[in-house]
C-alpha cells in the first residue's frame, strides 16, 4: 500500500529534478536547432489554427529557448480571420497574468518577458478565447502539464471552465514524457503541439 504522505512530499522534489533536467536540455540546445524546432512548431500550429478558425486566441509571447520562438505572435495574429484578435499575457505582482491585445509591438517586462503595451483587459479575458496555447516544460499522460513553478497557467486553466476552449502547450521534442507528478493545483491541457509529433490531443 502505497504511503500517501509519502508520496506527497516526494512529488515537489522529483518535479524539481523533472523541471532542472528538461532546462538543462533546452539550454543545450543550438541556435539552429531551437529556430528548426519553431519553424515546424509553427506550421503544426498554422494548421490548428486554419481548421478551428477562431475568432480570439489567448497565447503567449516566447522567450528564449521556449517552444515557438519570437515570432510566434506575429504568426497567430496573421492566421486570424478578419476581426480576430491575440490576447497575450501581463504578468500581475501576485504572478497571475492580465491580459491585453497584441497590437503588433512588444515591449520589455520583468523577468525577461515581452508584453502588449495596449489597455489592460483583466484576468476573465482568456474565458473570451476559442483557442488557448500555453507554454510548458512537460506534459504527461492525459494532459498533465508542468510548467516553471510560478503557478501562474494554472490559474488561467483554472478559470477556463469544462470543457472550455481548446488548450495546447507548445513543447519542444522529448517533453512529452510518460509521467508528471500530479499536484491538486495543477490543471490538465486537452493537447500538446511538438516539432516532430505535432497535435496530440487527450481524451
Amino acid at each position: 500500500m502505497s504511503d500517501l504522505a509519502g508520496d506527497a512530499e516526494k512529488s515537489p522534489q522529483i518535479k524539481i529534478a523533472l523541471r532542472a533536467r528538461l532546462l538543462t536540455a533546452r539550454r543545450s540546445l543550438s541556435d539552429a536547432e531551437l529556430a528548426s524546432a519553431a519553424a515546424k512548431i509553427h506550421d503544426k500550429t498554422l494548421s490548428l489554427v486554419r481548421g478551428l478558425a477562431p475568432s480570439t486566441i489567448a497565447a503567449y509571447a516566447p522567450v528564449g529557448t521556449e517552444p515557438g520562438g519570437p515570432g510566434l505572435p506575429r504568426l497567430l495574429a496573421a492566421a486570424l480571420p478578419p476581426g480576430g484578435r491575440l490576447l497575450l499575457p501581463v504578468l500581475l505582482p501576485d504572478n497571475d497574468l492580465d491580459w491585453a491585445r497584441f497590437d503588433g509591438s512588444l515591449g520589455s517586462a520583468p523577468r525577461g518577458l515581452r508584453e502588449p503595451g495596449g489597455p489592460r483587459l483583466g484576468v476573465g479575458a482568456v474565458r473570451e478565447a476559442d483557442l488557448v496555447l500555453v507554454p510548458a516544460l512537460a506534459v504527461g499522460p492525459g494532459g498533465v502539464r508542468m510548467g516553471r513553478g510560478g503557478g501562474s497557467y494554472d490559474r488561467v486553466l483554472a478559470r477556463l471552465g469544462d470543457p472550455g476552449p481548446l488548450t495546447v502547450a507548445l513543447l519542444h521534442d522529448g517533453e512529452l514524457v510518460d509521467e508528471v507528478p500530479a499536484e491538486p493545483h495543477d490543471r490538465a491541457v486537452r493537447g500538446v503541439i511538438t516539432p516532430t509529433g505535432g497535435l496530440v490531443t487527450f481524451s
